[in-house]
């Protein structure tokens, strides 16, 4: 069966166009320890530096959040300037899987025969948008447990994408309706129970990285940006205490830029892994100007670098987004242990080749 995708509506900018796209309470000093351990276990999954500045959060609402507040570090799992989650004993022994290599992200996630099809592509791993009010694709025919599985088993990994709520002055036309409300960080928090129950849906375990999809916004508007980043840094922390690993994905002068100064500035709650768009023709990777040369380094970065591009493989038609990868990708609850990490440098992807092999499918070159 051939396949093909109709392109996502755009919007243009200068430089980076958007795509359309409880806890528990603790018990004991067992509890606490566990937590520390989870914490402190975090700080190495990308080495990432920890703020200098730590804004309190909102009012806890239970004793039992707050008592989770307080076993937090000032170091997040992976993340530049977040708070570490305590997580069960179960997530902390898990690490997440880096990929190196070429990825592509398209609206609509591909059949499993295209996919088979495409293992012959220079691609080694799939966007997909798995949740989201504000996905240009929403119906999503072929995506469920068993089109994750299939693919995984295939080789290919998989890079899962949120699109929700979007900035107040979203530039696309067709984000304008999810629009972020009066509430951003209670909205950000409820829309990263979402993300995670939809993930835990499609079979994806913890310290699988989730994808906010924020898409191009207006420049210079204050008051627009500091709901964004509300709402943002809301869902990043939702989604960590979770036991997922937050990403954000946004234009390289809008979101990216925005993100990147409040780095600078030691803001808590940001993401761990950052995918910019530039469509600049070719990968990028680790020169993107609007980012610190060491910022979300090393393995947390992703560059699109091309999109609505119409390719075609073993007869299979798809139009795409290409993407330069060194970064997380999902794991499976139903992984099997050896199998949970792949790296794979693609040939002409200017893209660091630091991440270990644990396992290589040896089809691929």
């Amino acid at each position: 069966m051939s396949t093909s995708t109709p392109p996502r509506p755009r919007t243009t900018t200068t430089s980076a166009p958007a795509r359309s796209r409880t806890a528990s309470p603790f018990a004991g000093v067992r509890a606490v320890a566990a937590a520390l351990m989870a914490a402190v276990a975090g700080t190495a999954l990308l080495d990432a530096p920890a703020p200098t500045a730590v804004p309190p959060p909102p009012p806890a609402t239970t004793r039992a959040a707050a008592a989770a507040e307080a076993v937090r570090t000032a170091a997040a799992p992976g993340g530049p300037g977040a708070p570490a989650s305590a997580v069960s004993t179960a997530s902390a022994a898990s690490t997440p899987v880096h990929f190196t290599g070429k990825a592509f992200d398209t609206c609509e996630a591909p059949s499993v025969e295209t996919m088979r099809a495409w293992r012959g592509s220079p691609y080694g791993a799939v966007g997909i948008y798995f949740a989201g009010r504000g996905r240009g694709c929403p119906g999503q025919r072929e995506l469920g447990p068993g089109w994750v599985a299939s693919v995984q088993a295939m080789g290919w990994r998989l890079l899962p994408v949120f699109v929700g709520s979007q900035a107040p002055c979203v530039e696309a036309p067709a984000k304008k309706p999810f629009a972020i409300g009066s509430d951003p960080w209670g909205q950000g928090t409820r829309e990263a129970g979402d993300a995670v129950r939809a993930a835990r849906a499609l079979g994806l375990d913890t310290s699988s990285p989730l994808y906010l999809d924020i898409e191009s916004y207006r420049r210079g508007d204050a008051p627009c940006a500091a709901t964004t980043l509300s709402f943002v840094r809301a869902w990043n922390r939702e989604v960590r205490r979770l036991g997922y690993l937050p990403g954000f994905y946004s234009s390289a002068d809008t979101g990216v830029r925005d993100i990147e100064a409040q780095r600078k500035a030691g803001t808590a709650d940001l993401p761990a892994v950052m995918w910019f768009a530039r469509w600049l023709g070719k990968p990028a990777l680790a020169t993107e100007a609007a980012l610190a040369p060491a910022a979300w380094t090393p393995h947390a970065r992703i560059h699109q670098y091309a999109g609505n591009v119409a390719e075609s493989y073993g007869g299979h038609r798809l139009v795409i987004d290409r993407n330069a990868v060194d970064a997380p990708v999902a794991r499976l609850t139903t992984a099997r242990t050896g199998f949970a990490s792949s790296s794979r440098t693609a040939s002409h992807a200017s893209v660091p080749s630091s991440s270990p092999v644990v396992a290589r499918d040896p089809a691929r070159p």
